[in-house]
């Protein structure tokens, strides 16, 4: 079989390798279709404290396919089933990991990091994956590009839950890429009374349409600031999403905060810019709620998984370019360069 390989920054090696062997309680997957996600990009430029130098690892940990071998001793699984793998595997047994959020187990292991992920034709599902639920049926009649968008959905999902966008907010998300798509598509859902979405890309807000009746802002044309209150008369936004790697912008997000306002930190900064100086008393004056959420749980996936599936919205439509495993190098280039919305490999 062929397995995509990060050997060492901006390095990825296509080789033919065997089919991995699998134990009595582990499953093989093969691979249907992976999703090159910014953290495969982040990994792919910087490296990852989990793959130590010298290391090779397949990335890849948005990803979906079908079991083609599933061992004796492995229940509620058989060959042929469609599904999902949720990238973060707890230790089943911390404080966290009881509590419900696996994905915040300072022991967790991922595909993708700690286990080789989807750029591969099979992949291994090791037994801890199993036993701890990460594997995930995909409802009949979804299609595997739909179901391929969980993992990230699932994160704009732990934020959505966390906001509590009511039908009366003006909601404002920084960055219309397929993530900030996301956050716009779950707070329309929602029934917030506008939801806007600003970027520098007249393009990528332009496609930002087809999925869903948003206010767009071109900040290359316009204040954003003053384009806000244009739009919400004044009032500003009750819910603002930092859904780009940009310190100015979280920064900003306080001046954009109506009062009682709520600001999600979404997407995570670049080592060595991630010290960003706030306007602290905006923060206590404006009465303003200030969070952050990192990744998904075991249940925000599979809640993902099935708006997904009940939804009306074109999801599958932020799957704008795709790849063969031999072209990943050209993938990486493509997804990094900020063309499209999302860049997926498929396997046929």
């Amino acid at each position: 079989m062929k397995a995509a390989y990060y050997c060492d920054k901006e390095e990825i090696r296509v080789e033919e390798v065997p089919i991995p062997d699998i134990t009595d309680r582990e499953m093989l997957l093969k691979i249907k279709l992976a999703c090159i996600c910014g953290t495969d990009q982040r990994i792919f430029r910087f490296g990852h404290f989990k793959i130590p130098e010298g290391a090779k690892r397949v990335l890849g940990h948005e990803l979906v396919g079908e079991l083609v071998k599933v061992g004796a001793e492995v229940r509620g699984f058989k060959t042929g089933q469609r599904v999902a793998v949720a990238p973060n595997v707890g230790c089943g047994v911390c404080d966290m990991c009881i509590r419900g959020y696996n994905h915040m187990c300072p022991e967790y292991e991922a595909f993708g990091i700690s286990y080789d992920g989807g750029f591969e034709e099979y992949m291994k599902i090791p037994y801890e994956a199993v036993i701890h639920g990460n594997v995930i049926q995909i409802p009949e009649g979804m299609s595997y590009e739909e179901a391929v968008l969980a993992e990230p959905f699932s994160c704009c999902f732990n934020s959505f839950q966390m906001l509590q966008t009511k039908p009366t907010d003006y909601v404002l998300i920084i960055g219309a890429g397929p993530i900030g798509a996301m956050h716009a598509i779950l707070h329309q859902r929602a029934g917030a009374a506008k939801v806007i979405m600003a970027d520098l890309s007249a393009s990528r807000l332009e496609q930002m349409r087809m999925f869903g009746d948003f206010t767009l802002i071109d900040t290359s044309k316009e204040e954003l600031e003053a384009a806000l209150k244009r739009e919400t008369e004044g009032h500003g936004a009750d819910v603002v999403i930092t859904a780009c790697s940009v310190p100015a912008v979280q920064a900003q997000a306080l001046e954009l905060a109506a009062p009682l306002g709520r600001i999600s930190f979404f997407g995570g900064l670049p080592s060595g810019r991630d010290e960003v100086g706030l306007h602290t008393n905006l923060i206590h004056y404006k009465e303003l709620t200030v969070v952050a959420t990192t990744g998904s749980s075991l249940k925000q996936y599979k809640d993902a998984m099935n708006i997904i599936a009940t939804d009306q919205t074109d999801i599958a439509g932020l799957i704008t370019d795709t790849f063969g495993i031999d072209d990943i190098q050209e993938a990486f280039r493509h997804a990094m360069a900020g063309k499209g919305l999302k860049t997926a490999i498929r396997f046929d």
